[in-house]
């Protein structure tokens, strides 16, 4: 474990894995001892440095003490092979106990992945001490790893929960904008889980498709700047009315305009277009077909199918046949084809239960109210 600021960690160096490659059984037997002598208790030897990468990969070293001058495989050769299995981010010291002193091989050595070096023949207080340093080395950085990884775990935890938050947070901004004219405040989240199951039926990637889960609630968020008394109206809206009902989309598209977050980008457009019709009649008169961003083409058929199929303040609840033989009939025209194609491979999958027809609210009779909203 680490310890405070400015004190030497107190690890159990004596448990470090410790892999010794030397053509001399003497050269062996000496290091060797003078390893156990020394506390460490794991001390794996290796004559032959053709078997070396495989007593490599089985015991995984903290530390290998290398020769250089080696019949079959040279130390370079043997340095070469160890560095291939040791991930690029990873401390792994190597030291090398050589006869060969020139410049040119302690750069060579260097560059392959040597950390130190001890001439031979050498003096054993010195080699304990090069050990003991460079197993310091390696477990202060092995503990610096841990803890960076913890870090990362924990700081990508907190992103989540403030991911989750934000969402939490715009989830309750649609629930608070449809309970002036829905007093379940469910109708939002029916339009997301509807949105989701047309969006799957088109092939959108399952990203995509949790995107329209989550950012299809949020197409009426505009509604708060809308007068009660004229989201509140029974019956159909004058001219002068309906004008001001058409601002919720253009008010909720600036409420949630101006992110760099690609859900409240898919929400911005749906806000703006999801009262769009296939033929250009919509909203904005001239939007049309694919010019409609996909999204709210969706959409617009599950507000639609949802608002129909429960209670308003200005009409009762239709049956799901109705509404579904209503969605139909706009196809070509309100609806976008394809959408309506995919919408109808899910309906099976919608609520089941029949909801009663106001004889007095007949399909057709309030249908413009509905889409006006």
């Amino acid at each position: 474990m680490i310890g405070k600021l400015g004190q030497m960690p107190d690890w159990p160096l004596e448990e470090a894995q410790i892999l010794v490659i030397d053509d001399q059984e003497s050269n062996l037997r000496i290091l060797e001892r003078m390893c156990n002598g020394a506390g460490y208790q794991h001390v794996v030897t290796v004559s032959d440095p053709r078997q070396a990468l495989a007593a490599f990969l089985e015991q995984k070293p903290d530390l290998v003490l290398l020769d250089l001058v080696m019949p079959y495989l040279d130390g370079f050769e043997v340095m070469s092979l160890i560095r291939a299995q040791v991930q690029r981010e990873e401390y792994l010291p190597i030291l090398v106990l050589t006869t060969d002193v020139s410049p040119e091989s302690r750069a060579r050595a260097l560059t392959i992945g040597a950390k130190d070096f001890v001439n031979k023949p050498f003096n054993r207080g010195e080699v304990e001490l090069r050990i003991r340093n460079l197993l310091e080395t390696r477990f202060v950085y092995r503990e610096l790893r841990r803890n960076n990884q913890n870090l990362e775990v924990k700081v990508r935890q907190r992103t989540a929960d403030l991911e989750e938050a934000r969402l939490e947070i715009l989830e309750r901004l649609a629930v608070a904008a449809e309970y002036r004219d829905d007093t379940t405040g469910q109708h939002t989240r029916r339009v997301g889980r509807v949105s989701a199951l047309i969006s799957r039926a088109l092939g959108l990637s399952r990203e995509e498709v949790e995107l329209m889960e989550r950012a299809a609630p949020l197409h009426d968020v505009g509604k708060i700047g809308v007068p009660d008394q004229i989201l509140l109206k029974g019956g159909r809206l004058t001219p002068e009315e309906f004008s001001l009902m058409k601002t919720h989309t253009v008010i909720g598209a600036k409420i949630l305009g101006g992110s760099s977050n690609r859900l409240l980008q898919f929400a911005e457009e749906i806000a703006l277009f999801h009262h769009e019709h296939w033929d250009g009649t919509g909203y904005s008169p001239g939007v049309a077909e694919e010019a409609i961003p996909l999204s709210a083409r969706i959409v617009a058929i599950a507000d639609v199918y949802d608002s129909l199929t429960h209670e308003r303040p200005y009409k009762r609840a239709w049956s799901k046949e109705d509404a579904v033989a209503e969605i139909k009939a706009g196809t070509g025209s309100h609806f976008d084809p394809d959408v309506v194609g995919a919408f109808m491979e899910i309906v099976d999958q919608l609520p089941l239960k029949e909801l009663e027809v106001d004889p007095d609210n007949e399909p057709g009779g309030v249908i413009t109210a509905v889409l006006d909203r």
